[in-house]
């Protein structure tokens, strides 16, 4: 940390553009987005307030796409919601977006400090891991109270499968490879419950209403 300098450039390239990786990372993008549309909920429920409306879906994606293409515009990775921060923000009660505005713009800053960079390198791998496991932990546990608030009944089968299975990929720590591509976390078990949605069939209402 000594040694790093106080003032230091990202590394920035040009992007290239070609059609196979193109293709082939088309289909990927659906995970993020899909992982987008959870977090916008979750974030939704812990702030009290209905994202999904103002300022609307579409806009966050769009904020979202724009901001994947502007990273990769300078070389850098693409972007994605981060299910962590609901957690963060569960935590810290800062339901204000200037706050996220304001910390992004630090983030940035930062960015151009090398010694603070070296200084967050130093920090033990279990002490992330404690952070990750609340913060995550918090995650599942706004999902579990908007299934609670959704009144939905896990008695169904049908509903229960669902859960059982997606908390199982989540909680297990599933990994999915398909050749150089892997998909595992919330993207995955977005894209099972999706899934599983889909191909499982519903309960007839008269059976429903049985119960």
């Amino acid at each position: 940390m000594v040694e790093a300098p106080w003032f230091s450039l990202p590394k920035v390239s040009a992007p290239e553009f070609k059609l196979d990786a193109i293709l082939y990372l088309l289909p990927i993008a659906l995970a993020p987005a899909v992982e987008h549309l959870g977090d916008v909920m979750a974030i939704s429920q812990v702030a009290g307030k209905d994202f999904m409306k103002k300022p609307g879906l579409h806009r966050t994606l769009l904020g979202d796409g724009l901001a994947t293409s502007a990273a990769a515009a300078l070389g850098g990775p693409p972007n994605t919601t981060y299910s962590e921060v609901t957690g963060a923000v569960m935590l810290t009660k800062n339901f204000n977006p200037k706050i996220m505005t304001w910390a992004a713009c630090w983030a940035i800053a930062f960015s151009f400090c090398g010694k603070i960079g070296a200084f967050l390198a130093t920090i033990p791998t279990f002490v992330m891991g404690g952070i990750m496991m609340l913060l995550f932990g918090a995650v599942a546990v706004v999902g579990i109270n908007t299934l609670i608030k959704a009144k939905v009944d896990l008695s169904i089968p049908r509903n229960l499968c669902i859960a059982s299975v997606v908390m199982t990929f989540g909680i297990g720590g599933m990994l999915i490879n398909i050749g150089e591509f892997s998909l595992k976390g919330i993207s995955l078990c977005a894209l099972v419950a999706i899934v599983l949605n889909i191909v499982l069939p519903k309960e007839k209402v008269e059976d429903s209403a049985a119960h």
